[in-house]
Parts: C-alpha cells; structure tokens; sequence
C-alpha cells in the first residue's frame, strides 16, 4: 500500500510542476497578455499554459495516469489548469493527502462557451444543424452569376471569400452585391471574408501567343468521343447559363437572329470544316454543340445556313491572346530574373540544342538579395522542383531536379516557394495597402496572406487604424515554415484585436513544410488554436475532385470528415459547387455527433443489432 501511496505522490508531484511551468510561462509573457483584448486574456493565458505543458515529454505521465483510470491530460488543450487541477484532486483522494486549490485561467465549462462566443463573432451565428461554418472561394463569374450565388447559400455556404490576387474592384464590387442581394431574398447570413494578397512570390508574365481557342469534344478515359462541347456564343459579353467549353463573342445582331436548330459553318486555323449546331437560345446569345475538337481565331467566319436570315455571315471578335508556357523537363535550366519583361520557353537550334534556357520574372525582386545557391526551389504548389544554382543580382539559375516524365507546365502567376532560404518579407505590401482601403469599406473579415511574422500583424493593425475601420475582423493565413514556426507569438498579436481567426493554408504548408510532415503540421495548428479559443479555417482542396469532376474520391471523403475538428471549411469553386456544398454540409453534420475536436463523442452506433441469432 505505502509503494502505491508512493506512486501517487509522484505523481503529484509531476503534476505541480507542469502546473508551475504553465504559471511562470504566463508571467514570462505578461506584457504580452496586457495587450491581447480584454475579450481574449483567458484564452491568451490558456495558450500559454498549453505551451508550458507541451515543452515537456508527459508520455510515461500520461500511461501511469490512464492505467489508473484518470484523464491522461490527452484533451487538456482548451482548459490545461482545470485539467491539471482535476487530476491533481483525484491522486489526492487516491494518496489520502489534502487538495488544494489551485487558480484556474479557464475552467472546464468556460473552454466551449469561449470558443463558440469568439466563433460566433468571427462568423455570425451558427447555421441551421450545423457547428461548423462553409466557406466557398468566389471565381469572376460569380460577379455576373447571382443565381449560383443564390443556390451556394441555400446549399449551406454560410462565408464568401474574395482574393485580392485576382480581378477588380469593380469585379468584387459586383460580387458583394450579388452576396448581400442573395441575403436578403434567402434570409440567410454570408460573412464576406477579403483574402489580401500578402507578399507572394509568384511567376511574372509569360509572352503572349495567338488570339485562338480550341474547342474540345469530351472523351472518355479511351479516347473515345462521348459528348460534344458547349459553345456559348454571345455578342454582349454575357456569361453562359450553363457551363460552357468555350466562349465565342461575335456581333449582338448577328447572334439574335439564330434560333434551335440551325447550322453555323466554319472553317476553322488548320483547315478543317466544322458545323456547330445552336441547341438553345436564351436572351442573350445561344447555346450550340461542336462534335469535333476546331481552332478558332479572332476573326474566324461564321455562316449561319437559314434562308430566312438576312446577314447570315459574321467573324468572331476579339479572343485573348493565349500564353505562351514553358516546358520543364528534369535537368533543364530555368532562369529567373528582376527584370519584369515577358517570360519565354526555351529556344533551340535546328538540331535540337538549346540555344538558350527558359527564362521567367518573379514578383517580388527582393528576394534576389536573400537567396544562396544550393537553396531548394518549388514552383506550382510543389509541381516542379529545383536547386538555385548561380544567384547573380539579377538573376538566378534554377536546375529542374523533378518535373513529370513528358515534362511539366509552367504558367504566369504560379506560385514559387523557397523553403530552406531565409526570407525576411514582413512588410505589407503596397498593393495590400491599397486593397485594404477597399477591403476596410465592404468586408466582415480580412484575412493577411503569408503572415510570417508579429510585425506584420502590427502593420495590420496600424493601416486598420488608420482607416478607421474598428468592425473590421482580422484572420491569420499560416502558409509559410516561417508562420507555423512562429505560431505562438502571432496568436498572441492577432489577439490584441476582435474577433480574430487562423486559416491553416495546407497548400503552400505542405511545399513548405515537405509533405510528409503536412497532417503534423495542420494538427499543431488546430491544437495551438484550439488552446487559444480562435476560430480554424482548413483551407485547401476540401472535395476538390467533387466540385470540379462531380465525383469525389474516397481520400477527400476521409478529408473532410477530419475537417471537421476545425470551426470553418474552405471550398474552392468549380462546376460541381452546389454538390461539393451538400456533401461537406452533410459529412459534417453527420460527423458532429462522433467528434468536438479530439474529443470523440460516444453516442449509440447505427450498426447492425445483435441478435440471438447467429449470423449468416
């Protein structure tokens, strides 16, 4: 009995010093705690003490704790000191020593309603059977396609996210209006969250090629024709009402004339005869199916075969000039240089020697300066791969060391990672802050990509000042080594404001991080959060197969039954939305009554009953 006693006071004892070490962490950071809102101080001590708690290995605690059937402290993330307390009092009754009572930054019962109060002042309230939020990525045609918008909300998507990246403000101008408009006529609340575009490093311009379009029939995984493309052709810029394969701008009188049925004629850039056939006329334009893959050109003539049409003839109008992408194989050059001037694919002699290497700019020239040789190099989220092997003030030679075996493509504006270089981009940067005056005017949240360090959260803080703009939430996007790295210290400065949230952007973290490392890193994320009462995003390619296939595939299943630990979901947009929407919304409604967090909740299992019976 007295070896068993023993035991217990050991135990105690261990447990007095993680309590101690979480208390002396908080004081450590106390001038830190001062600045977090008021709204926030638990939450902020609680990070600390979870900090304090995970610097220690309490693996062989946790066992001795569990083999005596008491909390293995495995879920403390939210409440440590209460759970620390809690165990403390039963070895006490188990050791038959007094208990004493210890000071608590968040009790048990505190953790949830914190983290749905700062949630639901994040996001609004919580939507109809469900406790976690859907956030969809708007695309530009959601700008001009208010009854998709309309549809997405009735289909369960409670956030819009706009990124800054790409389009106008006269684009995100007229998405607003379609979003606020689609409240009003559903009664259902869209938070609208602007992504800035932070300091990314992405490919420049790439050389403009011809003014064509190529039109594709569907094929089956043989080869094999199984459908025709979809052609809207349109002389007001319209967007097609259905998903269309190609769009082809031609003159508003020539296209009002056309009705279901008739044959328009072409030849199309190889020489090739081709008949559309116009299956639909809407108001704007008419919908015509193409049998056969045509090349068409900016002035292509059209013929439409009516007798009762009196201008049958008309040219397609102005197409955009196709980019010119590059070809990277393993083991070719690519040079990457400040000058902004259009990127080129390589060029080779008549034999098939290369007379020079594909070159291409980068956006942000900075960098120039901070990266070495040897230093790996990633471009489309990981697609390509290579070492810097010269680095020159202007330039820097890249040496392909992965690429697909018949090559990968390499387009403008794709993402381009250094994940070993030391980096120091932690200003905002001058498109940021002009976005920002537009973002402050019309946005719920505004969400600072590549946020790295807490001086980019403070110059944040200050152009918010600045513009006056108090109602506006602040959301962190963990994408870089350096952000994850640096997690603790931009909770607590994204604190000083509220509401406030994390979006985990697995993208970019797992080029970043390596792969491999990905479901590590993402957990950490959550649990750190989870411990600081903010508001999760899981962000990237949630059903990304369903929303642009229409199918999903079992791992995205899987995926986003996990996403449910997280408080808000992101979708990317694709033809299969409203789908992708349905399905998150029911995997989450179904898996909110397994699990909150890590906790798994134990209600009665829809199984087969047992019976009496043996089974067949």
């Amino acid at each position: 009995m007295a070896a068993k006693t023993t035991h217990y006071l050991n135990l105690i004892s261990q447990i007095d010093m993680l309590y101690e070490d979480a208390l002396a962490l908080e004081k450590k950071f106390e001038g830190q705690v001062k600045k977090v809102h008021p709204r926030f101080k638990k939450s902020a001590k609680n990070l600390l003490h979870y900090l304090a708690l995970r610097q220690h290995d309490i693996r062989e605690l946790q066992e001795s704790l569990s083999l005596i059937g008491l909390s293995s402290l495995g879920r403390a993330e939210g409440h440590v000191l209460a759970s620390l307390s809690a165990v403390r009092g039963q070895l006490c009754q188990l050791a038959k020593c007094t208990p004493q009572h210890k000071e608590l930054a968040v009790s048990f019962f505190e953790n949830r309603k914190l983290l749905a109060k700062h949630t639901e002042s994040l996001w609004g309230p919580l939507p109809e059977k469900r406790t976690t939020r859907i956030m969809v990525t708007f695309s530009s045609d959601l700008a001009k396609d208010y009854d998709l918008v309309v549809r997405m909300l009735k289909a369960g998507m409670n956030c819009a996210r706009i990124n800054c990246a790409h389009d106008n403000e006269k684009t995100w101008m007229a998405m607003i209006r379609n979003i606020r408009k689609a409240e009003k006529e559903t009664g259902l609340a869209c938070t609208i969250l602007f992504d800035l575009m932070g300091p990314k490093l992405r490919t420049g311009e790439l050389k403009a090629g011809p003014k064509v379009v190529a039109i594709h029939q569907i094929h089956n995984e043989l080869g094999v024709p199984t459908s025709p493309a979809t052609v809207w052709l349109t002389g007001s810029g319209e967007p097609a009402p259905i998903m269309a394969d190609a769009v082809l701008p031609v003159e508003d009188s020539w296209v009002a004339q056309l009705q279901e049925g008739d044959k328009i004629k072409f030849t199309d850039t190889r020489g090739r005869k081709r008949t559309m056939a116009v299956i639909r006329k809407e108001k704007k334009g008419v919908v015509a199916h193409l049998l056969k893959t045509s090349y068409l050109v900016t002035g292509t003539e059209l013929t439409v075969k009516n007798k009762t049409i009196a201008d049958s003839t008309t040219q397609v109008g102005a197409l955009p000039s196709i980019e010119l992408p590059i070809l990277l194989r393993k083991d070719d050059y690519l040079v990457l240089h400040r000058d902004p001037a259009p990127g080129e694919p390589a060029r080779f002699d008549a034999s098939g020697h290369i007379l020079s290497p594909a070159f291409i700019s980068c956006t942000l020239p900075a960098v120039f300066d901070q990266v070495k040789a040897g230093d790996p190099i990633l471009f489309d989220d990981g697609a390509i791969e290579g070492i810097v092997e010269e680095v020159n003030p202007d330039k820097m030679l890249v040496k392909i060391t992965f690429a697909k075996a018949k090559g990968s493509i390499l387009r403008a504006d794709k993402g381009i990672n250094l994940p070993e270089s030391n980096l120091h981009l932690r200003d905002l940067t001058e498109k940021d802050k002009a976005d920002l005056r537009f973002v402050a005017k019309h946005a719920d949240i505004v969400n600072l990509s590549f946020a790295n360090h807490p001086v980019m959260v403070e110059a944040l803080f200050a152009e918010i000042k600045k513009l006056k703009a108090k109602d506006l939430a602040v959301m962190l996007k963990i994408e870089t080594k350096e952000g994850f790295k640096h997690l603790p210290h931009l909770l607590l400065s994204v604190m000083q404001t509220y509401p406030a949230g994390i979006m985990i952007a697995r993208g970019d973290l797992a080029v970043e991080c390596g792969w491999q490392r990905l479901a590590e890193v993402q957990e950490e994320i959550l649990w750190l959060c989870e411990a600081s009462h903010i508001p999760v995003v899981w962000a990237t390619q949630v059903l990304e197969t369903l929303a642009k296939k229409g199918r999903p595939s079992r791992a995205e299943i899987t995926d986003a039954a996990m996403a449910q630990r997280a408080d808000c979901v992101m979708l990317n947009k694709g033809p299969h939305i409203i789908e992708a929407i349905s399905m998150l919304h029911d995997i989450m409604h179904r898996m909110q009554e397994h699990q909150h967090k890590k906790t798994s909740m134990l209600r009665s299992l829809h199984i087969s009953e047992l019976t009496t019976e043996t089974a067949d």
